[in-house]
Protein backbone atom coordinates (compact mmCIF):
# COMPACT_ATOMS: atom_id res chain seq x y z
CA UNK A 1 0.00 0.00 0.00
CA UNK A 2 1.22 3.45 -0.94
CA UNK A 3 1.78 5.85 1.97
CA UNK A 4 -1.13 8.27 2.37
CA UNK A 5 -0.85 11.81 3.76
CA UNK A 6 -4.02 13.64 4.80
CA UNK A 7 -4.29 17.32 5.68
CA UNK A 8 -6.37 17.92 8.81
CA UNK A 9 -9.34 19.31 6.88
CA UNK A 10 -9.37 16.59 4.21
CA UNK A 11 -9.35 13.25 6.03
CA UNK A 12 -11.02 10.07 4.78
CA UNK A 13 -11.90 8.27 8.00
CA UNK A 14 -13.09 5.19 6.13
CA UNK A 15 -9.63 4.71 4.61
CA UNK A 16 -8.12 5.01 8.12
CA UNK A 17 -10.51 2.42 9.54
CA UNK A 18 -9.98 -0.04 6.68
CA UNK A 19 -6.20 0.38 6.67
CA UNK A 20 -5.72 -0.12 10.40
CA UNK A 21 -7.91 -3.23 10.31
CA UNK A 22 -5.40 -4.59 7.80
CA UNK A 23 -2.45 -4.05 10.15
CA UNK A 24 -1.32 -0.62 8.94
CA UNK A 25 -0.14 2.15 11.28
CA UNK A 26 -1.00 5.83 11.47
CA UNK A 27 0.92 8.94 12.58
CA UNK A 28 -1.54 11.48 13.95
CA UNK A 29 -1.66 14.55 16.19
CA UNK A 30 -2.78 14.47 19.80
CA UNK A 31 -3.11 17.35 22.24
CA UNK A 32 0.33 16.56 23.69
CA UNK A 33 2.65 15.31 20.91
CA UNK A 34 2.35 13.42 17.63
CA UNK A 35 1.58 9.74 18.10
CA UNK A 36 1.74 6.54 16.11
CA UNK A 37 -1.15 4.13 16.48
CA UNK A 38 -2.52 0.78 15.35
CA UNK A 39 -5.77 -1.12 15.73
CA UNK A 40 -6.14 -2.89 19.08
CA UNK A 41 -7.50 -5.83 17.08
CA UNK A 42 -4.39 -6.14 14.91
CA UNK A 43 -1.34 -7.87 16.39
CA UNK A 44 0.46 -7.17 13.09
CA UNK A 45 -0.25 -3.45 13.44
CA UNK A 46 0.89 -3.29 17.06
CA UNK A 47 4.02 -5.24 16.17
CA UNK A 48 4.67 -2.79 13.33
CA UNK A 49 4.70 0.12 15.81
CA UNK A 50 7.48 -1.55 17.80
CA UNK A 51 9.42 -2.31 14.62
CA UNK A 52 9.02 1.26 13.33
CA UNK A 53 10.19 2.73 16.65
CA UNK A 54 13.00 0.15 17.03
CA UNK A 55 11.50 -0.21 20.48
CA UNK A 56 11.97 -2.84 23.15
CA UNK A 57 8.85 -4.95 23.67
CA UNK A 58 9.20 -4.28 27.41
CA UNK A 59 7.85 -0.75 26.87
CA UNK A 60 4.02 -0.87 26.76
CA UNK A 61 1.79 1.24 24.55
CA UNK A 62 -1.07 3.25 26.03
CA UNK A 63 -4.67 3.24 24.79
CA UNK A 64 -6.04 6.57 23.64
CA UNK A 65 -9.84 6.66 23.87
CA UNK A 66 -12.45 8.75 22.07
CA UNK A 67 -14.76 8.89 25.12
CA UNK A 68 -14.95 7.82 28.77
CA UNK A 69 -17.41 4.98 28.18
CA UNK A 70 -14.64 3.09 26.38
CA UNK A 71 -12.53 2.71 29.53
CA UNK A 72 -14.48 -0.28 30.75
CA UNK A 73 -14.04 -2.06 27.41
CA UNK A 74 -10.35 -2.57 28.18
CA UNK A 75 -9.76 -1.74 31.86
CA UNK A 76 -11.10 -2.93 35.22
CA UNK A 77 -12.57 -0.20 37.42
CA UNK A 78 -11.98 -1.43 40.96
CA UNK A 79 -14.64 -0.38 43.47
CA UNK A 80 -12.01 1.10 45.80
CA UNK A 81 -10.61 3.28 42.98
CA UNK A 82 -13.89 4.51 41.48
CA UNK A 83 -13.92 7.77 43.41
CA UNK A 84 -10.33 8.69 42.50
CA UNK A 85 -10.84 7.79 38.84
CA UNK A 86 -14.01 9.88 38.75
CA UNK A 87 -12.24 12.90 40.25
CA UNK A 88 -9.28 12.65 37.90
CA UNK A 89 -11.45 12.08 34.83
CA UNK A 90 -13.76 14.98 35.67
CA UNK A 91 -10.81 17.32 36.14
CA UNK A 92 -8.36 16.19 33.46
CA UNK A 93 -10.24 14.39 30.66
CA UNK A 94 -10.10 15.14 27.89
CA UNK A 95 -6.53 16.11 28.65
CA UNK A 96 -2.92 15.22 29.33
CA UNK A 97 -3.36 12.59 32.05
CA UNK A 98 -2.72 8.90 31.45
CA UNK A 99 -4.21 6.59 34.10
CA UNK A 100 -2.81 3.09 34.64
CA UNK A 101 -5.47 0.48 35.53
CA UNK A 102 -5.75 -3.30 35.59
CA UNK A 103 -6.40 -4.53 32.06
CA UNK A 104 -9.14 -6.78 30.76
CA UNK A 105 -8.38 -10.03 28.93
CA UNK A 106 -9.17 -8.48 25.53
CA UNK A 107 -6.06 -6.26 25.66
CA UNK A 108 -3.31 -7.94 23.58
CA UNK A 109 -0.30 -9.04 25.63
CA UNK A 110 2.10 -7.53 23.08
CA UNK A 111 0.57 -4.10 23.67
CA UNK A 112 1.28 -4.13 27.42
CA UNK A 113 4.57 -6.06 27.54
CA UNK A 114 2.82 -9.18 28.90
CA UNK A 115 1.77 -7.14 31.95
CA UNK A 116 -1.60 -7.00 33.67
CA UNK A 117 -2.15 -3.23 33.42
CA UNK A 118 -3.04 -0.74 30.68
CA UNK A 119 -2.67 3.03 30.43
CA UNK A 120 -5.71 4.97 29.22
CA UNK A 121 -6.19 8.61 28.17
CA UNK A 122 -8.65 10.80 26.30
CA UNK A 123 -6.81 13.46 24.27
CA UNK A 124 -8.04 17.05 24.38
CA UNK A 125 -8.00 17.42 20.61
CA UNK A 126 -11.20 16.91 18.62
CA UNK A 127 -9.36 15.67 15.53
CA UNK A 128 -7.54 13.00 17.55
CA UNK A 129 -10.80 11.81 19.11
CA UNK A 130 -12.43 11.65 15.67
CA UNK A 131 -9.57 9.50 14.36
CA UNK A 132 -9.78 7.23 17.41
CA UNK A 133 -13.57 6.95 17.10
CA UNK A 134 -13.24 5.98 13.43
CA UNK A 135 -11.31 2.84 14.42
CA UNK A 136 -13.66 1.79 17.22
CA UNK A 137 -12.91 4.28 19.99
CA UNK A 138 -9.65 2.72 21.23
CA UNK A 139 -6.25 3.31 19.62
CA UNK A 140 -3.01 1.82 21.02
CA UNK A 141 -0.53 4.67 20.71
CA UNK A 142 2.95 5.89 21.57
CA UNK A 143 5.03 8.87 20.48
CA UNK A 144 5.82 9.03 16.75
CA UNK A 145 9.59 8.79 16.86
CA UNK A 146 12.38 6.24 16.76
CA UNK A 147 13.28 5.33 20.33
CA UNK A 148 15.84 7.77 21.73
CA UNK A 149 14.99 10.54 19.27
CA UNK A 150 13.26 13.80 20.17
CA UNK A 151 9.51 13.51 20.68
CA UNK A 152 7.76 15.38 17.82
CA UNK A 153 5.48 18.26 18.83
CA UNK A 154 4.50 19.06 15.23
CA UNK A 155 4.28 17.43 11.82
CA UNK A 156 7.44 19.29 10.81
CA UNK A 157 9.36 17.73 13.70
CA UNK A 158 8.63 14.17 12.57
CA UNK A 159 11.78 12.56 11.23
CA UNK A 160 11.70 11.66 7.54
CA UNK A 161 12.93 8.18 8.41
CA UNK A 162 10.06 7.57 10.81
CA UNK A 163 7.46 8.98 8.41
CA UNK A 164 8.64 6.47 5.80
CA UNK A 165 7.75 3.65 8.22
CA UNK A 166 4.08 4.63 8.60
CA UNK A 167 1.22 3.92 6.20
CA UNK A 168 -1.02 6.93 6.94
CA UNK A 169 0.07 10.38 8.11
CA UNK A 170 -2.11 13.23 9.32
CA UNK A 171 -0.57 16.67 8.77
CA UNK A 172 -2.21 18.96 11.33
CA UNK A 173 0.62 21.34 12.19
CA UNK A 174 1.54 21.64 15.86
CA UNK A 175 0.13 19.77 18.84
CA UNK A 176 -1.47 22.30 21.22
CA UNK A 177 0.57 21.38 24.31
CA UNK A 178 3.83 19.99 22.95
CA UNK A 179 4.49 18.21 26.26
CA UNK A 180 3.93 14.53 27.02
CA UNK A 181 1.12 13.44 29.32
CA UNK A 182 1.53 12.83 33.03
CA UNK A 183 1.19 9.14 33.93
CA UNK A 184 -0.40 8.04 37.23
CA UNK A 185 -0.58 4.41 38.33
CA UNK A 186 -3.79 3.64 40.22
CA UNK A 187 -3.15 -0.10 40.58
CA UNK A 188 -1.13 0.36 43.80
CA UNK A 189 -2.58 0.96 47.27
CA UNK A 190 -1.29 4.52 47.02
CA UNK A 191 -1.33 6.21 43.57
CA UNK A 192 2.13 6.69 42.02
CA UNK A 193 3.25 9.26 39.42
CA UNK A 194 5.31 7.34 36.85
CA UNK A 195 5.99 10.36 34.65
CA UNK A 196 5.38 14.02 35.38
CA UNK A 197 4.41 15.74 32.15
CA UNK A 198 1.91 18.46 31.33
CA UNK A 199 0.06 18.06 34.65
CA UNK A 200 2.08 18.62 37.81
CA UNK A 201 2.09 16.29 40.81
CA UNK A 202 1.05 19.14 43.12
CA UNK A 203 -2.11 19.75 41.13
CA UNK A 204 -3.08 16.09 41.31
CA UNK A 205 -2.40 15.97 45.06
CA UNK A 206 -4.71 18.94 45.60
CA UNK A 207 -7.43 16.90 43.95
CA UNK A 208 -6.96 13.40 45.41
CA UNK A 209 -4.59 13.82 48.36
CA UNK A 210 -0.95 12.96 48.98
CA UNK A 211 0.67 10.56 46.51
Amino acid sequence: MKRIVFKKDNIDFQIIENSLKLGKIIIYPTDTVYGVGASIDSIDGINKIYTAKERNFKSPLIALLSKRENIEKIAIIEETKKDIIEKLANEYWPGALTIILKKKECVPAIMVSDGDTVGVRIPNLKLAREIIESVGGILPTTSANISGEKTPRSFEELSEEFKERADILIDAGESPLGVESTIIDLTKDVPVILREGAIKKEAIEKLIGKI
